[in-house]
């Protein structure tokens, strides 16, 4: 089963066999990817810097479009990993919620990274989920140009769908060096966004919760 998504694609495949779940197979998340080719990285990088005056002559600065090949690839490249869901046997009802998920993307618009933290909850229905697969869906979506409320409303969108939850609530909070670095140099500023779906969105209560656990309220 793909899961399609403008400009960020998640491929989903039966799991590794090796780390069976009993009752429903493991689910295998990728990305869905081009290829990566470093050394046109490089020479394009190398160019780059010249037409903006920098020369890479000197010692220290010779290997600085390897080097930026190479980081931009990592920071283009999420890890892989099995999409562990357990059966709901106890029935458990309330909030499950990860808080200050490590949050770091590059803004689209300017290649330049942004920061911060996610805060991931939801209402079961019949099945739960690893708790540590709420910050690798994170990581997935985040690990490729993006902007920040597509990337709220993708992890709300994509875990609705593979979990089928009573609801979903995404908050993300971040500072945006596009913003803080150039531009407006609105240092210290951040940008706050969040998607909530199904009971989280429509019962004021268990919104109320929802925001109250995260620390927004």
């Amino acid at each position: 089963m793909t899961t399609q998504h403008p400009r960020n694609a998640l491929h989903v495949t039966p799991g590794d066999p090796e780390i069976p779940t009993p009752g429903q197979p493991a689910l295998r998340v990728v990305h869905e990817t081009d290829g990566i080719d470093l050394s046109a990285a490089e020479r394009a990088a190398g160019q780059f810097l010249q037409a903006l005056g920098i020369s890479t002559e000197s010692e220290s600065l010779r290997g600085t479009p390897g080097r930026m090949a190479r980081a931009y690839a990592e920071l283009f490249s999420p890890r892989p990993f099995n999409l562990t869901t357990f059966p709901n046997d106890e029935g458990y009802d309330e909030l499950v919620l990860a808080r200050s998920i490590p949050v770091r993307s590059v803004c689209e618009h300017h290649l330049l990274p942004f920061v911060g933290t996610a805060h991931v909850g939801y209402l079961p229905g019949r099945r739960i989920l690893g708790l540590s697969k709420l910050a690798r869906v994170v990581e997935h979506f985040a690990c490729r140009p993006q902007v920040q409320e597509r990337l709220t409303k993708q992890v709300a969108d994509w875990l609705q769908t593979q979990l089928e939850p009573k609801g979903v609530g995404v908050v993300i909070e971040a500072e945006h060096s596009c913003m803080t670095l150039r531009g407006v140099q609105a240092t210290g500023s951040s940008t706050l966004t969040s998607t909530l779906l199904g009971t989280l969105r429509n019962d004021a209560r268990s919104r109320s919760e929802f925001l109250a656990l995260a620390g927004l309220t």
